[in-house]
């Protein structure tokens, strides 16, 4: 039986007043497997974000958390910034527009590593290297501003992983980026997350663009989990009616997926 990294037994997340709070999340069982790459789908208000943010502890002051998290994986309660390593949806919101991109893959390694700066900037320009940018040695110099929006994602990726995180999650980290982009992007994470044996928790509304590189699927709907499985085993049976009309309504699921072969 594969090891279990986090699991979640009746994980609920409420917004707002006492009484007459939002249920973001309500009583969801979800066990996340140790090397896996989970794709989280939804629409828009189903509660995936809200599950990346529970997971890193980054839900908003008076969000109202109930139910257990356990981290098998990590045999010990995780560290913040150390343990997970969080892409955000738009780039240019998660660079500092008046840090250096340097400084701001540095950070993460000289505050979690325990590096000097010298050695964190050493790290950071092996990491843009990691995450294909051309010139490396410049881009390090350079601001997020003089950075297209795949070349910020790129960045935001490598400082993401800079402390060598054990769980990598990527919330709409593409959806901000035109379709040649995405591919790309996905491409980096896929290989990213092979070679380091991280974790990789895709939060995504695109049910074809996650099929074609993801081990599993949890499909949410109004704040709760109607499905998980296998990739192949959900798109080709889904238990959830739900499930079923979501893959039906994508037009563009009979395509080839952007990775070639999604695995079974």
């Amino acid at each position: 039986m594969s090891d279990i990294f986090c699991s979640l037994r009746k994980l609920s997340v409420i917004y707002g007043p006492q009484r007459n709070g939002t249920a973001a999340l309500d009583g969801i069982d979800l066990d996340i497997v140790t090397g896996e790459r989970l794709a989280i789908i939804g629409e828009s208000g189903s509660g995936k974000s809200t599950l990346a943010r529970a997971l890193a502890g980054l839900l908003p002051e008076g969000a109202r958390v109930g139910g257990e998290m356990h981290w098998p994986g990590l045999g010990r309660p995780p560290r913040p910034g150390r343990d997970f390593g969080f892409v955000f949806q738009d780039p240019g919101s998660s660079l500092n527009p008046v840090l250096t991109i340097g400084e701001q893959i540095a950070e993460g390694a000289r505050r979690h590593l325990g590096l000097g700066w010298r050695q964190a900037y050493v790290r950071a320009e092996e990491l843009l290297e990691r995450v294909r940018m051309p010139q490396p040695e410049k881009v390090i110099r350079a601001f997020p501003h003089q950075l297209s929006g795949g070349q910020r994602q790129r960045v935001a990726i490598a400082a993401a992983i800079a402390a060598r995180p054990a769980l990598l999650i990527a919330d709409e980290a593409t959806s901000a980026l035109d379709v040649v982009v995405q591919a790309e992007i996905i491409r980096l994470l896929d290989g990213l997350v092979r070679q380091d044996g991280m974790t990789l928790v895709f939060i995504t509304h695109d049910i074809a663009l996650a099929s074609g590189f993801i081990d599993r699927i949890a499909v949410f709907h109004n704040a709760r989990l109607v499905e998980s499985g296998p990739v192949r085993s959900v798109l080709s049976a889904p238990k959830s009616d739900y499930t079923a009309t979501l893959i039906a309504s994508h037009r563009d699921l009979e395509t080839p997926p952007l990775i070639a072969g999604a695995p079974a």
